[in-house]
């Protein structure tokens, strides 16, 4: 691949500001093809709470990394990025431009700019953690974390408690921050990268978050969830939608208060995407409504 006619559009910005639509948008105007990068799609099982793009949407374009898993493969970001690098050598050869669609900065990352290196933890190690997680939950980890790591305390999904474990096994098998092991030196890609970065007001953002919470819950979160509680603990269903109502079953709230665990944990993590978004990643950023400008935006880059 020509790095130099080859690009790799990336549509970011956090949950609920749109992405899907200006992907789509895009895609269609370059006739091109979208590779999610937003891990909660991925699996086949999990449809009400994931915000995957609807039917009609997935016909409009073709998507990668949608429903292309089972949660019960284990899958992580390492296998991703290979996956992905080598689907774009594929679709490369027939597009000189693909989107990339996505809220999930580690994947973001390993796609553009590759993974750091850290260090191989002893099963033990990790094991030990699980054990303390069910035993004494996740608040303890999490208060830990921002004690012997706080910049990666102020990015982490705080929900997701494989992220929490993997940097708390490296922080006690080493005795160094698990941020001390990221280099920032990017891998050279085959292709320019063009980021686009969506944003909105806050209070905007918020009420969008609510609301697609209850349009979560008219598709049958609840049933869903209820159907997926006996396998609660694989690592694909420990995310936001999920835990809180896996929590209203165990008895830990009322669902109502569950619901409302979602809302609030929905609006922490967009705030943590936009901390996220503003410290790693370059270029523009636009209302999604602004198609206009974000076409300006990437035509100027390809110049």
């Amino acid at each position: 691949m020509n790095s130099g006619s080859k690009y790799l559009i990336v549509v970011c910005g956090p949950t609920a500001v749109g992405k899907t639509a200006v992907s789509i948008q895009l895609a269609q105007h370059f006739q091109t093809e979208i590779l999610s990068t937003d891990s909660r799609q991925f699996y086949i099982e999990t449809n009400a709470a994931t915000a995957k793009p609807e039917p009609e949407e997935l016909a409009a374009v073709p998507h990668h990394f949608i429903n292309s898993l089972s949660i019960h493969k284990e899958y992580d970001v390492g296998k991703f990025e290979k996956d992905a690098i080598n689907l774009l050598d594929k679709l490369f050869k027939s597009h000189n431009i693909i989107i990339v669609s996505g809220g999930s900065g580690l994947y973001i990352k390993a796609l553009t700019e590759g993974l750091d290196t850290f260090p191989e933890i002893p099963a033990e190690k990790v094991e030990s953690l699980n054990l303390e997680l069910q035993e004494k939950g996740l608040e303890k980890l999490i208060r830990e974390l921002a004690e012997k790591d706080p910049e990666y305390f102020n990015e982490v999904d705080r929900n997701n408690p494989q992220r929490i474990i993997r940097a708390l096994s490296v922080i006690r098998h080493t005795g160094k921050s698990f941020s001390s092991f990221r280099s920032g030196n990017a891998v050279q890609r085959p292709f320019k990268t063009i980021f686009i970065k969506l944003e909105m007001e806050r209070p905007q953002l918020y009420d969008r978050i609510n609301r697609r919470v209850d349009l979560f819950l008219e598709k049958g979160l609840t049933s869903e969830a209820k159907l997926l509680y006996p396998q609660r603990h694989l690592n694909a269903l420990k995310t936001v939608g999920y835990t809180e109502l896996f929590d209203h079953f165990d008895g830990k709230y009322n669902l109502e208060e569950a619901i409302e665990k979602i809302r609030q944990h929905s609006r922490n993590y967009a705030k943590r995407q936009e901390t996220w978004l503003r410290k790693y990643i370059p270029g523009k950023s636009f209302p999604p409504e602004d198609l206009e400008g974000i076409l300006g935006c990437i035509e100027g880059e390809m110049e």
